[in-house]
């Protein structure tokens, strides 16, 4: 399967994306006005194969020091095909990210997939910290 990989803003499906993000774990029933606003504050990527979008990935960075790599996700059709790796090493490899320090990203399965890229657990999580809205503390804990 030969799949194209492009930070075309205007090739990306909104609709699409929206769709797969309101029905994945870590974001079930997101406002499509949010992921839009979520996209036009990061660098987002599409995964494409003859003209449709199979893929979706973005990346959120200060471009010196830091960056995040967020919402990976691949249509269940294409899942198994490398399409996330590909994207998340996009990312990795990109002018932009050049001699980033630290990259971040969560995954609660593909900790196998990441790490052929060389992401790894937490050095030292006893330094990481988070704040979580009420809603997205509700979520979390809900999830299994």
């Amino acid at each position: 399967m030969t799949v194209e990989l492009s930070d075309d803003r205007d090739r990306l499906d909104i609709a699409r994306i929206h769709g797969w993000l309101a029905s994945s774990y870590w974001s079930p029933g997101i406002e499509r006005a949010l992921v839009e606003r979520a996209i036009a504050g990061s660098h987002p990527l599409g995964a494409y194969r003859d003209g449709v979008q199979l893929g979706f990935a973005r990346a959120i960075t200060d471009r010196a020091t830091f960056a995040w790599i967020a919402d990976v996700f691949v249509n269940d059709a294409a899942r198994g095909r490398g399409i996330g790796r590909a994207m998340v090493d996009w990312f990795v490899g990109h002018p932009d990210l050049a001699g980033i320090r630290r990259i971040g990203l969560v995954t609660a399965d593909a900790h196998g997939v990441y790490a052929k890229l060389g992401f790894h657990p937490l050095l030292r999580p006893d330094r990481y910290m988070e704040r979580l809205s009420p809603e997205a503390a509700a979520m979390l804990k809900a999830m299994p």
